[in-house]
């Protein structure tokens, strides 16, 4: 009868055919193929470097530059605060350039952008860019600077040979001088960036002492950076005798380079409040002092301006690397020669003008009234900003790739150089934008210009107009105008492929996720069969003709993206979207045929898909929260534990032990405090965890007493571990039996792995597993109860036999809980995201050399032992329901994608190199789910692959639901 409501659809017995397990395998190898694709594509969209060459210097058109030389001093690991602050008497702890501040030069804070790690900092300061986030794929980073800053660097160093290879390898020089460990001096043409930060070479090449000395002795870095001033000094007398040497040292555009590094190494080993480190402070201002007579009485003509800042902060841990303002708020003072004497200027309150450093801090920041420096005007800068001042000051051109603005209120210029200066540090930028405009325009077909400087060479000739005229206020205006909207046009082309590739992959994870429901919509569920015949006559007439149109488009996208000369993974992006959304036409009069099944069905139907559908994105998303805060996990569980005791109490009607067991289960998951439980019979089991609780206390004793561990006990340990692991394959193979006996089976390794409260979090983590097997089982028990009789033969037929039933919309939630499991099995016990996050004394307990793979393989295994439980556990229920488990493997994958396309666009390029590596790490982890979780499917079938569920059972069942006290007629 029209109008009337169709019924749900009722499971059906199934038994997928040899063509679906092929089609499977396909889908298998395909999926494999698309994620390891689309993972390389963040590399081409986030990580692309903004190194551009082949553009021509712009110096400044000065009569003559406002300084001879410069010397550029860099406390490694200066906070700003401990810099301008004083100490407990009341004193300033830098009081010669403290002294330079209130008579001589000008100062602010230098704002430095994450990663606050000294190669980016260093980077930033010199050649005024900042970190190349290509650099998380390549070895170095070359950067061609002709004529660049360090035209003529001289560098002061410590630690003879040690220390030069280790100048050599930052700065590949072309020319070099007095390579025989002395201070030399360089002829800088061409440099190569290290992606190894100089603070993981520290012990290695910044001390000739032992590491042990290095790390242990107060102040062992004091008498190094005296050691540098000695040296220079030493540089200057030798040139009395060299006339090479003083020939080069009094000749123009000169710049010394002194890098100081008793602060970021006194801050790692003892913090940045401790005395050491503050007292290294007063010796980094000594040192200042006395650079500054020594330049001063050598070269006697008040032409050489000097630079002191820092490469980055120290936070109150003793680390750096991240935004906070302790890690990039570093001191900056500027004197001697081009630079303004001190601003006196009476403290008001400035609005917010809406400026932000790359730090995301405001402009004109109040000044801490414990600095007393309220009356001195302050002039903050970005990192950057310091590459362009100095090579103002020395009359050379800004370096080629820098992004710094010059910071005009350091410089004491006539109004004619300062806008001459202004103008040349913007075509400098400019030069940028119309290099990377050239080249993206040579490989366009259609090319889409940055608008706003389409009319670049009119605002030119308007500012060399107004400079003719004189009227240096304008001109200063438009210059700066024009050099924001360079630096916009640097952005805009540096993300100009953006759209178009994270539509290409954003739509190719769309279309594998349609792949994944079509597939499992016809190979899982009960659509009537004449749907399927109709749509199978269609797809024989059409598919051959739908492919040819998919190649057609594929050939012609390779032919636009070859004259483009586009990368080939962008031909790989681009065909496997094309593939996969050739698929779905292929199966449109499938697709057109559910729509119209799902439209017949009754509006109660309709309503619990929308509400699923609502639920499983909620529950996602805060899964992809969950990577960033472990912590919501404890809400997580403890509001699962109310509503899934509630479920079981009301709607599965079991008894009142099941639901409180299954809320205390939770809220001790959440709370990592779980008493120990009540574990059934088994006593091989039981006995090989009492001896590994005891063999961990006899490790755990050796290594504090700084005893090796004995190699009989070793033995024990591995034999522990690797019978205990084989027992659960001699246990019965009863649903309950087998899995009590895995996850005993799998506790002393993990418990001779653990070194705290992991091992309390893994009883947990099995009672909360078990808790859902006993929570399906209740549940299926009811269904059997309370169905029609209808029902109760299909079942019997089905649940208790050997084939699987067809999939319902119900089934979901087992998908859905097994990603919260396999999820809090990631971060149970630390951020799995990070290996590095993970105590590795425990492998002690195993072995007592030093090895690293085998150390990595054990830490990784007892990281896996939690997936492997939870893998378990979805297999026995998957057979206890008799739902086909390759199935829910695709709803597995189908869920984790959504995932997938949110950390795509949460990939970062910028912060600090955790923060990078954890965003393309998570992005990582969860598009390898598709590979990872099939293969601990493979891996834990040897335990699960014989669990029986057979229709004798019942009487068991009901046996343990008499002794759970579940209602039984």
């Amino acid at each position: 009868m029209a109008g009337r409501a169709r019924p749900q659809p009722q499971p059906q017995p199934h038994s997928p055919s040899a063509s679906t397990r092929r089609r499977e395998r396909w889908l298998v190898v395909l999926g494999v193929a698309l994620h390891a694709v689309y993972m390389l594509s963040i590399f081409d969209i986030y990580f692309k470097s903004p190194i551009v060459h082949g553009m021509a210097p712009e110096p400044p058109r000065f009569s003559a530059p406002p300084a001879k030389r410069l010397v550029l001093l860099v406390a490694d690991g200066l906070r700003a605060d401990k810099f301008f602050e004083p100490d407990e008497r009341g004193r300033y702890r830098a009081p010669f350039l403290r002294g330079v501040i209130e008579e001589k030069g000008r100062w602010g804070v230098s704002h430095a952008r994450p990663p606050t790690e000294s190669r980016p900092g260093h980077v930033a300061i010199i050649a005024g860019f900042y970190e190349d986030p290509s650099a998380v794929t390549k070895e170095t980073v070359s950067i061609v600077l002709p004529i660049d800053i360090l035209g003529y660097l001289v560098l002061a160093v410590a630690c003879g040979l040690l220390y030069l290879r280790f100048i050599k390898d930052l700065f590949c020089v072309e020319n070099l001088g007095y390579t025989d460990g002395r201070p030399i001096l360089l002829s800088l043409i061409l440099y190569s960036i290290k992606v190894d930060t100089l603070s993981r070479l520290a012990v290695q090449i910044l001390f000739p002492y032992s590491a042990a000395a290095y790390l242990t002795v107060p102040g062992v870095l004091i008498p190094m950076n005296m050691k540098t001033l000695r040296q220079f000094q030493g540089l200057l007398n030798r040139s009395f005798e060299d006339a090479k040497l003083r020939q080069l040292l009094l000749q123009d555009k000169l710049v010394i380079f002194l890098h100081l590094l008793g602060c970021d190494t006194n801050g790692h080993a003892h913090r940045p409040y401790s005395n050491i480190y503050l007292n290294n402070v007063k010796v980094v201002d000594q040192i200042a002092e006395s650079m500054y007579n020594l330049m001063e009485s050598y070269f006697n003509d008040n032409q050489t301006a000097y630079v002191f800042t820092a490469d980055h902060g120290m936070s109150d841990k003793g680390s750096h690397g991240d935004g906070h303002p302790s890690n990039t708020d570093t001191p900056l003072v500027a004197w001697g020669a081009g630079i303004r004497s001190p601003k006196f200027l009476a403290y008001t309150d400035k609005p917010d003008d809406g400026f932000r450093f790359v730090d995301d801090h405001k402009h004109d920041m109040p000044t801490p009234q414990d600095w007393a420096l309220e009356g001195f005007e302050r002039v903050d800068v970005n990192q950057a900003d310091i590459a362009p001042l100095m090579a103002t000051l020395v009359g050379l051109p800004c370096p080629l790739n820098s992004v710094g603005s010059l910071p005009t209120h350091y410089l004491k210029l006539s109004k004619a150089d300062e806008v001459e200066a202004v103008l040349a540090n913007t075509k400098q930028i400019l030069n940028q934008f119309l290099r990377k405009s050239q080249m993206k325009q040579s490989s366009s077909l259609y090319f889409k210009p940055f608008k706003p400087l389409a009319n670049y060479s009119l605002v030119l000739d308007q500012i060399e107009d107004l400079i003719s005229a004189k009227d240096y206020e304008n001109a200063m205006k438009h210059s700066e105008e024009l050099r924001s909207m360079a630096l916009a046009g640097l952005h805009y082309f540096q993300t100009y492929d953006w759209f178009l590739l994270m539509t290409t992959i954003t739509l190719g994870y769309i279309g594998w996720m349609v792949n994944l429901i079509l597939h499992v919509l016809q190979s899982y569920t009960s659509f009537p069969a004449n749907l399927q015949k109709r749509t199978q006559v269609y797809a024989k007439n059409t598919s051959v003709k739908v492919y040819i149109v998919g190649c057609f488009i594929m050939g012609f996208s390779s032919i636009i993206l070859l004259l483009e000369k586009s990368p080939l993974l962008y031909h790989a992006y681009l065909f496997m979207t094309i593939f996969l959304w050739t698929r779905i036409v292929q199966n449109f009069e499938f697709i057109k045929a559910v729509w119209r099944e799902l439209s017949n069905m009754p509006f109660k139907y309709t309503m619990n898909l929308l509400n699923i559908s609502v639920i499983a994105l909620f529950i996602l998303e805060f899964l992809v929260m969950s990577f960033f805060d472990r912590k919501l996990y404890t809400w997580c569980f403890l509001i699962l534990g109310i509503l899934a005791s509630s479920c079981v109490a009301i709607f599965i009607q079991a008894s009142s032990a099941l639901a409180v067991y299954v809320w205390l289960s939770c809220w001790f998951l959440s709370l990592f405090t779980l008493m120990p439980a009540e574990i059934p019979e088994n006593n091989n089991l039981v006995v090989f965890v009492a001896i590994s609780s005891i063999m961990v206390w006899i490790s755990t004793s050796h290594r504090s007493q700084n005893k090796q561990l004995h190699p009989l006990h070793q033995m024990i340990n591995w034999l522990i571990a690797g019978f205990a692991m084989v027992l659960p394959l001699f246990s019965p193979s009863s649903v309950l039996s087998r899995l009590t006996s895995i996850f005993l089976g799998f506790a002393p390794p993990f418990l001779l792995l653990s070194i705290g409260y992991e091992a309390v979090f893994y009883s947990a983590f099995a009672m909360v597993l078990m808790g859902w097997i006993f929570v399906e089982s209740a549940n299926l028990y009811c269904s059997e109860q309370n169905g029609s009789a209808r029902r109760s033969s299909i079942v019997e037929g089905s649940i208790f036999g050997y084939d699987e039933r067809c999939l319902q919309l119900s089934d979901l939630r087992i998908p859905l809980l097994f990603t919260i499991l396999f999820n809090v099995a990631f971060f149970g016990t630390g951020n799995f995201a990070s290996i590095a996050s993970f105590e590795i004394s425990s492998v002690y307990r195993f072995i007592t050399i030093f090895s690293p793979f085998l150390m990595a393989a054990l830490l990784i295994f007892k990281l896996f032992i939690p997936f492997m439980l939870v893998i378990c556990t979805f297999s026995a229920i998957t057979k206890v329901v008799r739902i086909p488990r390759l199935g829910c493997y695709f709803l597995v994958i189908l869920l984790s994608d959504v995932m997938t396309i949110h950390f795509f666009f949460l990939v970062r390029n910028t912060g600090s190199w955790m923060e990078i590596g954890n965003s393309i790490s998570h992005f990582g982890i969860v598009s390898a789910q598709v590979v990872f979780v099939l293969l601990l499917f493979a891996l834990t079938n040897i335990f699960t692959k014989d669990i029986e569920v057979l229709s004798r059972q019942l009487s068991s069942r009901k046996v343990m639901f008499v002794f759970m006290g579940s209602r039984l007629p």
